[in-house]
């Protein structure tokens, strides 16, 4: 008996049709799960830039030590701090500056932040604690904010969801 050269040859992968059914199905999975990560993003790019003003305030602390006082955080416009933040030497120098943040809307009680030679905030109103709050700016909801709570005596807090600082 004579042998076929050729043996049946095994098929590998996938089809066309199998193709397009597995990326229908995962579009419908992703069209389902795609709104309920919404709010997590919304939290976590709010926490980003609260983490960012406070990594600021501790480099101008060091900085007013390290330079014996007048260095100043201010917002970079029009004094909105949602515009971005610059941190300046007594003479009005730049040491710093922080760009504007994406879809986040910052509302504060202080245009300016002042600190002393041992890095404390200063202020005509001596014992006034500093707060900052971070909402996010498309819905201005409160359910996703974080508030960051900087005092004169140098203690610096995030909050989370808008709550009240601590005393």
């Amino acid at each position: 008996m004579l042998k076929s050269s050729h043996s049946p040859r095994k098929r590998q992968g996938f089809t066309l049709i199998e193709l397009m059914v597995t990326i229908a199905v995962l579009a419908v999975l992703a069209t389902i799960a795609a709104p309920s990560f919404t709010p997590l993003m919304e939290r976590w790019r709010v926490r980003s830039v609260a983490e960012e003003l406070q990594s600021t305030i501790y480099y101008a602390r060091s900085e007013a030590i390290k330079r014996g006082g007048g260095v100043t955080i201010k917002p970079t416009k029009n004094k909105d701090w949602a515009t971005g933040w610059i941190v300046a030497d007594r003479d009005d120098n730049p040491l710093q500056e922080t760009a504007a943040p994406t879809s986040v809307s910052i509302t504060a009680d202080k245009t300016t932040l002042h600190l002393d030679r041992w890095g404390m905030v200063s202020d005509s109103n001596a014992g006034a604690a500093i707060t900052l709050d971070f909402l996010v700016a498309p819905s201005g909801k409160n359910n996703n904010a974080t508030r960051l709570c900087a005092g004169t005596g140098g203690r610096i807090v995030l909050t989370k969801d808008g709550g009240a600082c601590p005393t």
